[in-house]
């Protein structure tokens, strides 16, 4: 399949010179001018609403945007993707992440594949359940009460983020930490306060083999080891990985290993046994609900026409912005403490997917992909960079996720985080222009000395555009609609830009340049040289590694 991307539309051409047209129309001029522009740039559907109203655009830029999904043949590309076929061309492989959340007879990438991930989804959960529960014990008979998640990336911060925004409200299964961070420490920590007796590793990595994931499951290992014996090894790990001899030389338990499926990359997998540690936290039943509200999210995006699709609404919202306003930042802001880590996850679904240079068919874009996503809880980011965001040079475009209920804590406690995201919303929007300004030193008297230094320090630009999320409470169903939407979203982007959003060369890179260059970290005179640069760093290194042996 290969259509020409959206930047060789005709509709392209088109949101270019309504780009200009817009230039010097403030959004909160465009709101005066149209009382029900909420209603005309928000919708609700798969349990959230979200309300485009504050972006810079009007119902011309919203027609011509529509187009761009016509224009690239995106039904094309998301059906292929439902039927399983090898659209990561440049791995040949297929996109499976929707199939591993199919419900029994959807049959999602054929029957056979429905199958496996049924069966292996069952296995799991009848897994999880067990050490929940306390029916899997590890050498000592004593059921666990820490899980230790060793895995990096896709098999870190997307289960990291799930158990944080879920696990505080379910009672009784065992603490479950996550450790990534190569630099040793975290696991250090952890080791120093866990029982061996009473703790669980789950190493999760495709291959077996990945540097940071491999190096703390063997630290790992010789601390069980010490403590219980080499024979208590297969009672305290599981794993979830494709290489069956490496887990068999390891000793992982037979019975404890899940499969991965090829066609699934770290980022978006945690709907497969990657969830593991989840299932764990949470029980059974709410994972059943987690994909339940993803398969919610899958339907509205197979079904909803393009002007009510909430994925591509926001996909275009991202496309609006980045190629036509310039804006090269996604700030997420959400006001729910329990997605604290939300905005680090999508960091690697968006850029980790959605940061490549060239089409599909390997020719340089002239177009720019991706933005930089950042972000932070809400209210602690109003203290913080939300200055840099109002009034500051570089700016960005916003997603600000808003729950009506909390999820723990006072209601009244809540209602002042929904004051501020609504304030807030609205301050980006309007700015604070001269007018406005002046009544106010008017009343307050100062003098015009006074008000002429003022001014242009106090001065908000306004027109900084933000979409707002919305939802009833964070749960498990919740939470998995607003991963698929943003999953849906990147897919959409990429099939706008004419890129693979399912390979990542870039970071394979790095990581075979890290296994080169181990062995001269660990011995630098004893080992080739590498290049000039890195070989005076290592002997500057190692000398003060020296020192702090001594």
């Amino acid at each position: 399949m290969r259509i020409a991307p959206g930047p060789h539309s005709a509709a392209w051409n088109e949101l270019k010179a309504q780009a200009r047209r817009l230039a010097e129309v403030p959004t909160r001029e465009l709101f005066g001018r149209d009382p029900g522009r909420f209603e005309r740039f928000s919708r609700t559907a798969a349990g959230l609403l979200i309300d485009f109203s504050r972006q810079h655009l009007d119902e011309t830029v919203l027609g011509q945007l529509l187009a761009l999904p016509e224009a690239v043949d995106l039904g094309g590309y998301r059906e292929a993707m439902w039927r399983g076929e090898k659209i990561d061309v440049t791995e040949g492989r297929p996109v499976l992440h929707v199939a591993l959340r199919q419900a029994p007879g959807e049959r999602v990438g054929g029957a056979l594949l429905e199958h496996e991930v049924l069966e292996e989804r069952a296995r799991m959960l009848a897994f999880a359940e067990a050490v929940r529960t306390g029916r899997i014990t590890g050498s000592a008979e004593r059921r666990f009460e820490r899980i230790i998640n060793l895995g990096i990336g896709g098999s870190d911060l997307g289960p990291a983020m799930a158990v944080h925004a879920l696990a505080h409200p379910v009672p009784g299964g065992p603490r479950c930490e996550f450790v990534s961070n190569i630099q040793g420490c975290h696991l250090a920590d952890l080791l120093a306060q866990a029982d061996p007796r009473s703790t669980l590793f789950i190493v999760c990595s495709k291959t077996f083999a990945t540097l940071e994931t491999l190096t703390h499951a063997q630290s790992a290992r010789q601390w069980l080891c010490e403590q219980l014996g080499a024979a208590a090894v297969p009672r305290h790990f599981a794993a979830v990985s494709l290489n069956h001899r490496a887990m068999d030389s390891f000793g992982v338990h037979p019975e404890y290993r899940f499969k991965l499926w090829d066609g699934v990359v770290g980022r978006f997998s945690l709907w497969s046994s990657i969830g593991v540690s989840l299932a764990i936290a949470i029980g059974a039943e709410a994972f059943a609900a987690f994909l339940a509200g993803a398969r919610a999210m899958d339907a509205h995006f197979r079904q909803a026409p393009w002007a009510e699709n909430l994925p591509v609404l926001l996909a275009l919202m991202g496309v609006w912005n980045i190629n036509f306003r310039e804006l090269p930042t996604l700030a997420v802001l959400p006001y729910e403490e329990r997605l604290a880590h939300l905005p680090a996850y999508l960091q690697q679904l968006e850029m980790g997917s959605n940061g490549k240079s060239v089409t599909l068919d390997g020719r340089r874009v002239d177009w720019q992909t991706a933005a930089v996503v950042w972000g932070g809880p809400a209210s602690n980011a109003q203290h913080s960079f939300y200055q840099q965001l109002h009034q500051g040079t570089a700016r960005a475009a916003l997603d600000l996720l808003l729950p009506a209920r909390p999820s723990c804590g006072p209601e009244a406690q809540h209602a002042l985080a929904i004051a501020s995201a609504l304030a807030q919303a609205e301050a980006f929007m309007t700015g604070y222009p001269p007018e406005a300004l002046r009544a106010e030193f008017e009343r307050e008297g100062l003098s015009p000395a006074r008000r002429e230094a003022l001014e242009p320090h106090k001065v908000h630009a306004g027109s900084r555009p933000s979409t707002l999320i919305a939802f009833p409470q964070l749960d498990p169903a919740t939470l998995g609609r607003l991963i698929a939407l943003y999953e849906h979203k990147v897919f959409v982007q990429g099939v706008i830009w004419g890129i693979n959003s399912f390979d990542q060369w870039g970071v394979e890179l790095g990581k075979r340049l890290a296994d080169q260059l181990l062995p001269s970290v660990r011995d630098p005179l004893g080992q080739p040289a590498p290049a000039p640069g890195v070989q005076r760093l290592l002997e500057q290194l190692a000398l003060w590694r020296e020192d702090g042996s001594r």
